[in-house]
């Protein structure tokens, strides 16, 4: 029978040459789109989750207050708590602290190269996390002080070989490291990638006398805790309070610290001083939830188009059954031919994934090769697809085509019931629905993209290069980069150069606290974001002044004076910017005068909210160059900065970017969300119309003998269309009047992430209500118009 059940499909599928095309094409796009989508999700929900210990791993977060108010949110906190915590509560096994570092130049023989994902960690580095280490003594290998460990990638560049333990490696001209250990490259999918770990006590050696391991005011520490098995979470951190409480003798300041799990942080962590910039959960299951609306609108295509059909299939129902089939048979007849279908649209979205894997691969940012097609998890995930798929999209018509009365059948007097008809329509406008809310999430993503990219920075980056900064050490860097600068202004392309701690476009990690006017109580001392920079940066940036006066290399004493911006005045608590003129502070034990205040602006993306911000006047700053230059004199600029850099900083790459671009690249998650949202909205729109296209041929065809009726009775082809037009439209608009409040919702709760964002406007409504309604229509027009414009005598020779 069964055999017999595959030839009736096969046969069945080549009748309905159009019907089935539409099905199989509309299945297969629905799955590779899923498909894909899927792999995506699973490989952002896959962030350290090869570590073998990660249900037991923990990182500490530190919420800051000043005054009971919230004032900053750390992933890098203070450094006493790991200590702390591990020597108080029996439940914390281990704990591991990862400190982050400048980027290092190391220098073998005649080999240079430049390290830029360095960090100091604590022993049990390699015994909590499960980074694999080739060569090397896990437990000892970062006890000792000056000792390293290194990427198998590194020791290649720089040696040729992975064999290079206890071998010695001299990083910027200054110190002698001792290689400890070789480990295997970090994978792509943990939320710390590191090429070379310098040992913890390295850092506190460099410390001397300060007691780094006690201190609760001093941030910048990132504490991972392993717990004991079987830990109750919520119950250790209910035990923090009190020792924390001790901790922090001043009672105008105390923070609050929670755990949260290792494979939550990539997706679920923003805060201050993270490893790297963080995944987005919600866009991830946004995403996941467009892959199941794209595959969900396929099968009701399949569902629709299937039951619409069964009326043609009526007589082949009755025969079977007068012959004695079984509902059980029929059944499984039918849900073989939607097996045969999803069978032929899995093979084609294989292809389909082949072809388009590269492009999609590109759009999203991640690295996906077609070694996916030997992945046995995406093969679990198309055969989960085919089986579900089957199921749902066979199932109910299997059941509505076995359930035909005999006798009527065969006096002909079967016609569509009023419930599938409305159960038909119910799908339909569950499929627009679906496209109307996507595009509207595609056009405010899109739309904010575009607001924050258009906005005013209130701070000049445009024809800024910028060159990192030198890590070499010479022999007076002061005198090295004051020449540097006099030589290369002397070029016509370069304008200006300054240095500074921080650029635009990257966060500010000096935040320093106890920070208060001169007399003030220390109730009031709050927090800022530091930038050190020298006396040509804030002219440089064209930062706007609203109160006293820029940085200047005619005052001699520079260096003990500040400058705030608006956002600071405020957080110290004074009326307006010129009452800050004049003003002292007390800045980790010395006092600085204020002598001017600047407008705010966006140190950021404006995901961002304006932070308060302190400029110090540092003449002999470290830190990147940015080199205004000439736009019509751009490559000669560069040529000539080349060659002074290489005279006075030999040892140090020319390594350079232009700014512009460097800070676009803060959007770039949200334009590779947008694009990925946008793709595949288009995609389930394409899907939705596919099945509209097959539903409205399978009407006409049902109502050719009625049209052909009404242009008999004088019915213009105006009517006949209206007609047809007429109920499609209304079901559209439906699926509008459905899927508004939901976009309204959705949007709305997105946009809340964007400290500056677009307003909910009208537009963004009705623009995808009209785009959905248009590709309908013409959808529906391609068939409506010949129907329209058929002769009478055909339509009522149809049979």
């Amino acid at each position: 029978m069964i055999k017999n059940y595959l030839l009736i499909a096969l046969r069945n599928i080549r009748k309905n040459t159009v019907f089935s095309f539409i099905n199989i094409l509309g299945l297969a796009i629905g799955m590779a789109a899923c498909l894909l989508i899927i792999q995506y999700v699973i490989y952002e929900l896959s962030y350290d989750d090869f570590q073998t210990k990660k249900e037991r791993i923990y990182r500490v977060h530190q919420d800051r207050y000043d005054q009971g108010k919230l004032s900053t949110r750390w992933a890098a906190g203070a450094f006493a708590a790991g200590n702390a915590f591990k020597n108080a509560f029996p439940e914390i096994e281990d704990f591991v602290k990862v400190v982050s570092d400048r980027p290092a130049l190391a220098k073998q023989d005649d080999r240079k190269l430049k390290i830029e994902k360095v960090a100091y960690a604590s022993p049990a580095f390699f015994k909590v996390f499960s980074y694999q280490l080739l060569s090397g003594d896990a437990g000892t290998a970062l006890t000792e002080p000056n000792s390293i460990v290194i990427s198998e990638t590194t020791a290649k560049n720089l040696f040729g070989t992975i064999d290079v333990t206890d071998k010695s490696l001299m990083l910027d001209n200054e110190r002698l490291f001792k290689i400890t250990g070789v480990f295997k490259d970090f994978p792509k999918n943990t939320h710390l990638k590191l090429d070379m770990i310098k040992s913890y006590s390295t850092f506190t050696k460099d410390n001397g006398d300060y007691d780094v391991d006690n201190a609760w005011y001093n941030d910048g520490c990132l504490t991972y805790l392993l717990l004991k098995p079987g830990t109750n979470i919520k119950a250790l951190e209910a035990k923090f309070p009190p020792l924390v409480k001790k901790a922090y003798d001043n009672p105008n300041i105390s923070a609050v610290y929670t755990l949260m799990p290792l494979t939550d942080i990539h997706l679920y962590s923003h805060l201050m001083m993270e490893a790297e910039p963080n995944g987005d959960g919600n866009s991830v299951y946004l995403l996941l939830g467009i892959a199941i609306f794209v595959i969900v609108i396929a099968w009701i295509n399949y569902i629709n188009l299937a039951t619409a059909r069964g009326i043609s299939r009526a007589r082949e129902v009755g025969v079977r059954k007068t012959l004695g089939s079984a509902k059980s048979q029929l059944v499984t007849q039918f849900m073989l031919e939607a097996a045969v279908l999803n069978g032929l649209a899995v093979l084609l979205a294989v292809i389909i994934i082949g072809l388009f894997l590269p492009a999609f691969s590109k759009i999203s940012g991640q690295d996906i090769s077609l070694t996916l097609l030997i992945n046995p998890w995406f093969w679990a995930a198309v055969t989960g697809i085919f089986v579900a798929g089957t199921f749902f999209s066979g199932f109910y018509p299997a059941l509505v085509l076995s359930g035909f009365k005999v006798v009527s059948v065969i006096k002909g007097k079967l016609t569509s019931s009023p419930k599938g008809i409305v159960l038909r329509q119910g799908m339909v406008v569950f499929q627009f629905a679906a496209s109307i809310f996507l595009l509207i999430g595609s056009l405010t993503v899109y739309r904010q993209i575009q607001y924050m990219q258009q906005q005013k920075l209130g701070v000049n980056i445009d024809q800024t290069l910028v060159i990192k900064a030198p890590l070499a050490k010479v022999d007076s860097f002061y005198r090295s980069m004051s020449t540097f600068k006099q030589e290369s202004l002397k070029q016509p392309g370069v304008k200006s150069i300054t240095v500074s701690t921080t650029i635009p476009g990257q966060p500010v990690n000096w935040n320093a606290g106890g920070i208060k006017l001169v007399g003030a109580d220390n109730k009031d001392a709050q927090q800022y974001r530091v930038i050190g920079a020298d006396e040509d940066y804030l002219e440089a940036y064209g930062l706007k002044m609203i109160s006293g006066r820029k940085f200047s290399k005619k005052y001699t004493n520079e260096n003990k004076n500040v400058v705030f911006n608006k956002s600071a005045v405020k957080l110290l608590g004074l009326n307006s910017p010129a009452e800050a003129i004049g003003k002292r502070i007390e800045f980790w034990g010395e006092t600085y005068t204020i002598i001017g205040v600047t407008e705010d602006f966006h140190q950021q993306s404006l995901k961002e909210t304006f932070d308060a911000q302190i400029f110090r006047c540092i003449p002999d700053v470290r830190g990147d160059v940015s080199v205004k230059v000439n736009q019509a004199q751009v490559t000669q600029a560069i040529a000539a900065l080349k060659q002074n850099w290489k005279e006075f900083f030999p040892d140090d790459q020319f390594d350079y970017f232009f700014l512009d671009e460097h800070f676009n690249q803060q959007y770039k998650a949200d334009q590779r969300f947008g694009q990925v949202f946008g793709l595949f909205t288009i995609i389930a729109i394409f899907v939705a119309c596919l099945g509209l296209f097959g539903l409205v041929s399978f009407t006409i065809v049902q109502r050719t003998k009625e049209i052909g009726i009404r242009k008999v009775l004088g019915a213009s082809v105006n009517n006949i269309l209206q007609l047809l037009y007429k109920d499609f439209a209304l079901l559209i608009l439906i699926a509008f009047v459905i899927s508004a409040p939901l976009g309204w919702y959705a949007i709305n709760q997105w946009l809340q992430g964007y400290a500056f964002r677009i307003g909910i406007s009208w537009v963004l409504f009705a623009v995808p209500f009209v785009v959905v309604a248009l590709i309908a229509m013409a959808t529906v027009s391609l068939l409506t118009v010949k129907a329209a414009f058929m002769n009478p005598v055909k339509s009522l020779k149809v049979e």
